[in-house]
């Protein structure tokens, strides 16, 4: 009784919802949906655009169809898609295997000779995988409570440099509007730059050590934002810990997800401040990327390879296009746009021109 009485009380709040844009004359259930038949009131497009974040909400799936001359909206039990999160466990020991190793490296230790050494790097490891973690986890939190279908993170191990290559989520399914375009896109990067900052701090305070890489000694050049902290640190040299590192790896990862183009976490805010209008950024910023590291490296002499690389890369991103809010016309009010440019301007407070060298 009380399913009965439970499922005819969802079947009222979706009617009443669903008749201010559709009036329907019949509804069935069929396979667990309930199927409600009637007649547009407004455009269809519209009808989905202005349900579906209304029926994620009540933990329903919602599609449109026309058949045999008459139009159904259908919702459908919520389920979500069965993951195997083995995979991102797997995914996050190897990660932290790799950091480890390669952190101990910072440290002087030699964990090819002596395996043992790794746990050397265990502080780096710890910094850097809560700074790229927080980043992940902004993007997850705030994708769920907008009713958005996303993974768990997925960080990926690599063997080389830092050893990792940072860590992505997986979107499934449409986005509801620009508000949740927007919500998500800049979440992870203010997330994520406000724990680089605090691991920064932490790391200021500790012991200097001369960072080695590969048997060879690492110079960084630091943004505007990593100096600003460091200027309140007494006895701050050239010479930092490799957790400080971590969140100059951090505040780099800012910098390089901000940029306004292409599906990066820049472009998703941008896209949702701009609108359609931001394809012109998006396919623009390639092009002056790749001149920009042409230009470092063949006019200043330095390393400018990681601009050429991003150009070229965003070139494929932004050529692919950017995928349209469900609800494109809603404007994000005025909060919205403040924090974007805030946003913006901390990217540019993160952004080395070459930010490293080895001598």
């Amino acid at each position: 009784m009380n399913n009965s009485s439970n499922r005819s009380r969802e079947i009222d709040e979706l009617k009443q919802r669903i008749d201010l844009l559709f009036s329907i004359y019949d509804i069935k259930e069929q396979n667990g949906s309930i199927l409600f038949f009637g007649i547009p009131r407004v455009d269809m497009k519209e009808i989905y655009q202005k349900l579906w974040y209304f029926f994620i909400e009540k933990g329903f799936q919602f599609s449109v169809k026309y058949e045999l001359g008459e139009y159904m909206l259908i919702a459908t039990p919520f389920k979500p898609p069965s993951e195997r999160r083995w995979v991102n466990v797997v995914l996050l020991i190897a990660t932290f295997i790799t950091t480890m190793v390669m952190g101990s490296f910072m440290f002087g230790a030699d964990p090819i000779s002596n395996p043992a050494d790794a746990i050397k790097g265990i502080p780096f490891t710890i910094a850097l995988m809560t700074v790229l973690g927080a980043h992940e986890t902004g993007h997850y939190l705030v994708a769920r409570r907008h009713g958005m279908r996303t993974s768990l993170p997925y960080f990926i191990p690599f063997p080389i440099g830092i050893g990792t290559m940072g860590a992505v989520i997986k979107h499934r399914g449409p986005i509801p509007n620009r508000k949740a375009l927007f919500d998500v896109g800049v979440s992870g990067p203010l997330i994520g730059l406000f724990v680089s900052i605090i691991v920064t701090i932490i790391g200021l305070l500790l012991p200097p050590i001369q960072l080695i890489q590969g048997g060879y000694e690492v110079q960084l050049n630091t943004p505007l934002l990593f100096d600003f902290i460091a200027s309140f640190i007494p006895g701050t040299s050239s010479t930092i810990h490799p957790v400080a590192f971590a969140g100059w790896v951090g505040m780099l990862v800012t910098a390089l997800n901000l940029i306004p183009a292409g599906q990066l976490d820049g472009g998703h805010v941008l896209r949702a401040m701009a609108g359609e209008k931001a394809s012109i950024v998006s396919g623009l910023l390639p092009f002056f990327l790749i001149s920009l590291g042409f230009y470092i490296s063949f006019f200043q002499q330095q390393g400018g390879f990681i601009w050429v690389f991003w150009g070229v890369l965003l070139s494929f991103f932004a050529a692919a296009g950017h995928p349209r809010p469900l609800n494109d016309e809603d404007p994000l009010g005025k909060g919205r746009l403040a924090l974007g440019l805030i946003t913006f301007i901390l990217g540019m407070l993160c952004v080395t021109l070459v930010p490293f060298q080895i001598p």
